[in-house]
């Protein structure tokens, strides 16, 4: 029998190569729009909806395995920042872009409140929550970050710079950096205007988990 150190044959290797092309075409399709179809996976995906099925039982395990995956990822990007030593500004900036990269903490966020969570997820998600707090309060304590943005409204808007897209080989990636480094320039301290209104709040993003409870 193979060692996990070999590649998978036959019918285990489509399985795999199935499972990974609707994780990405299932990331596209729920980042656009969490409401779509399982079938717009299916088919963004180039395989038949019993393959799907085979795999998820039904959207909502799909959507849970995506929230899982987004989470596990944006806490690898968040516990790296952390880890690192240096400019406190420049280890910040890195961390964003790595996550506007990735879009694991847009896809978390964007399927948010869509099914029921389960107790692995809401670990997950306290996890990612401290970790962001805690890599926020850092730069902010450093004076590299203004004073007067939340960690929440962090999360927000680069929930939006994750919508920026446009056909062509890497257009939107492009893009999406190009505006992350826009963001990146307003919120670098000292701040030259005071903001309007109050900032988001962590409960703000914890209601959104609770959406379909």
């Amino acid at each position: 029998m193979p060692s996990d150190s070999h590649p998978l044959g036959g019918r285990r290797a489509e399985a795999a190569r199935n499972d990974g092309r609707i994780l990405e075409a299932a990331r596209a399709v729920f980042l656009a729009n969490p409401s779509a179809p399982i079938a717009d996976v299916a088919k963004a995906a180039g395989v038949g909806i019993s393959a799907l099925y085979r795999r998820y039982a039904n959207k909502e395990a799909l959507l849970r395995e995506l929230a899982r995956d987004g989470l596990t990822r944006y806490i690898a990007d968040l516990s790296a920042a952390l880890d690192e030593e240096g400019d406190a500004w420049e280890v910040y900036s890195r961390c964003m872009h790595r996550v506007v990269d990735g879009q694991s903490q847009a896809l978390a966020q964007r399927v948010a409140g869509t099914f029921k969570p389960t107790a692995d997820l809401t670990r997950l998600a306290g996890k990612a929550s401290e970790l962001a707090n805690e890599l926020h309060d850092r730069a902010q304590r450093a004076g590299a970050l203004r004073s007067d943005v939340s960690a929440a409204d962090i999360v927000l808007v680069l929930e939006m710079i994750s919508f920026v897209d446009l056909p062509g080989p890497d257009r939107g990636k492009h893009l999406r950096h190009r505006y992350l480094e826009l963001l990146l320039q307003s919120l670098r301290a000292p701040a030259n205007d005071a903001l309007s209104g109050p900032p988001a709040s962590e409960s703000d993003l914890t209601a959104r988990w609770r959406g379909a409870t």
